[in-house]
């Protein structure tokens, strides 16, 4: 099997891993901080969170921007649910904004109707997450100023894209929005096997997530209520979460983010091939931005007759191609649907999904598995059509 994605192991990571394994801390110790040091530095970000998993890192985001029951998210209903159900997490109103069909991203025009709409019932969002979506960023500097216009704090959710720019700049400075959160899933472009991360250049935000994500504990002498106790004291100050990452997985972050550029470059290489080799076949590539470089953490190509994807896929699959689909709208997964989300609302987002299909891209992937992909969906989409 071909598959969509996978991690790539080097023996400075197994040693990396080992060495922390061998050190004094194998929870969180120094290898925590010298990561969200080394990831905060080249995104060009102020501080770095880390988490067990980007969807903790998106909660802990939530909270320290203030997000809580009353108020309201709105995020991009084409992503993984967990860039809604933070929200959720937080006793928030959830809603979405459809997508530009092109980039697969929330669109800014959808979004500012939506906004001039919610201003007149004052039922504006208080946050929102920006998915940047296959790696590529939002159009971030048009989200900015309409974040600036009418008043709400920005998240984005940068998952996928690690070692994307956008305007010439890595995603995650945070040059138009509060805080960015990164994925370390083995699927993403660097891993830590699980592992998640926030970036921000506001020391309250950052102070915040860190407090949130051991419990709510402080042992700050600065921060302490009673300073009159012994070395053992500590308080807790909020209502918090066993969300740490350990030195093992940072121990192989940081191995990991030394190659971040190298794995980029490689996928961009890969989603070119895939271009070219995919040009006369009755299916459209993904667009890009002018002022974008994707991380390519996916390839999704668009077929031409939706009505051929389940047919396409199940021949793939059997032919050892591990194709996939990303992603499911949220708003019409059951739990949405009962909370009064349906068919109907996004179109955008709807019928991108209907026609989507996610081709592998890895880093590893060599130029004969490319080419045996492209060759397997060639004969699979000629055989779906001919079935019809």
């Amino acid at each position: 099997m071909i598959p969509y994605g996978k991690q790539t192991i080097s023996q400075a990571d197994i040693d990396a891993v080992v060495d922390a394994l061998s050190s004094d801390f194998i929870t969180q110790g120094p290898k925590v901080g010298e990561f969200e040091q080394a990831v905060a530095n080249k995104v060009g970000a102020a501080f770095g969170v880390a988490a067990n998993s980007a969807t903790s890192s998106l909660h802990l985001a939530c909270l320290a921007l203030g997000l809580s029951a009353s108020k309201r998210l709105w995020t991009s209903p084409n992503t993984f649910v967990a860039s809604a159900n933070c929200g959720l997490y937080c006793g928030a109103e959830v809603d979405f904004v459809d997508i530009d069909p092109d980039t697969y991203n929330l669109c800014p025009k959808k979004l500012e109707e939506k906004l001039i709409a919610a201003e007149q019932a004052n039922q504006l969002p208080d946050v929102l997450v920006a998915v940047h979506m296959c790696g590529q960023s939002c159009d971030m500097a048009a989200i900015g100023r309409l974040a600036k216009q009418y008043g709400f704090r920005v998240i984005e959710d940068a998952s996928h894209a690690i070692g994307g720019t956008y305007q010439g700049e890595y995603v995650g400075n945070c040059q138009h929005s509060d805080i960015t959160v990164f994925s370390f899933h083995p699927v993403k472009i660097v891993t830590t096997a699980e592992g998640g991360m926030a970036v921000t250049n506001d020391t309250e935000l950052a102070k915040a997530m860190e407090n949130l994500r051991s419990h709510g504990i402080t042992r700050d002498p600065a921060e302490l209520k009673d300073v009159n106790q012994g070395a053992w004291y500590y308080e807790q100050h909020a209502l918090g979460f066993n969300y740490r990452m350990t030195d093992l997985q940072a121990a192989l972050g940081v191995s990991q983010l030394t190659r971040l550029d190298e794995f980029v470059e490689r996928r961009n290489q890969l989603a070119q091939r895939y271009n070219e080799k995919l040009a006369s076949l009755t299916l459209t590539t993904p667009t890009l931005l002018n002022d974008c470089n994707s991380a390519w953490h996916l390839y999704v190509i668009q077929l031409e007759d939706p009505s051929c994807r389940r047919r396409v896929f199940d021949t793939m699959r059997e032919q050892g191609i591990g194709v996939h689909v990303h992603y499911i709208p949220v708003h019409t997964q059951p739990y949405y649907q009962a909370l009064g989300f349906d068919w109907g609302q996004f179109p955008f987002a709807e019928d991108y999904y209907q026609a989507a299909l996610s081709l592998p891209l890895f880093f590893d992937m060599t130029d004969d598995e490319q080419d045996q992909v492209v060759a397997t969906l060639s004969e699979a989409i000629s055989a779906a059509q001919d079935a019809r």
